[in-house]
């Protein structure tokens, strides 16, 4: 997903993520009632929201490609303040989208200073 966005002006990229994050919310609300439980590890939209938060204006090259994968997956993976305060509390399709969502935020952030400051 985020290849074919890749080409994309920054604006349109940032509006396609809130609407597949808007999608999400609903989608991964259904997901989990059908499935019986929150944020069953076969709901993977989130993870692709969050993973376009993080690209959000990233450098062009497989390394910031890669790089803003291992991020946003170890944010999302060990959940600092307040991603994990998010993941407890907030219920439904929201919570879910929105744990990921900051996750890509954090991942988002430490490339933007990563990539000031090697450029």
């Amino acid at each position: 997903m985020y290849l074919a966005l890749q080409a994309v002006p920054l604006p349109w990229h940032l509006v396609v993520t809130m609407v597949l994050f808007g999608v999400g919310v609903l989608a991964c609300h259904r997901a989990a009632e059908a499935l019986g439980t929150h944020d069953h590890p076969a709901i993977v939209w989130d993870e692709v929201v969050g993973y376009l938060v993080a690209m959000a204006a990233a450098p062009d090259g497989w390394a910031w490609i890669v790089l803003g994968f291992v991020l946003f997956r170890a944010f999302d993976i060990f959940k600092p303040w307040p991603i994990r305060t998010i993941d407890a509390r907030v219920s439904g399709g929201v919570g879910i989208m929105l744990d990921d969502a900051a996750a890509g935020l954090y991942a988002f952030l430490v490339m933007q200073v990563t990539g000031y400051l090697t450029h």
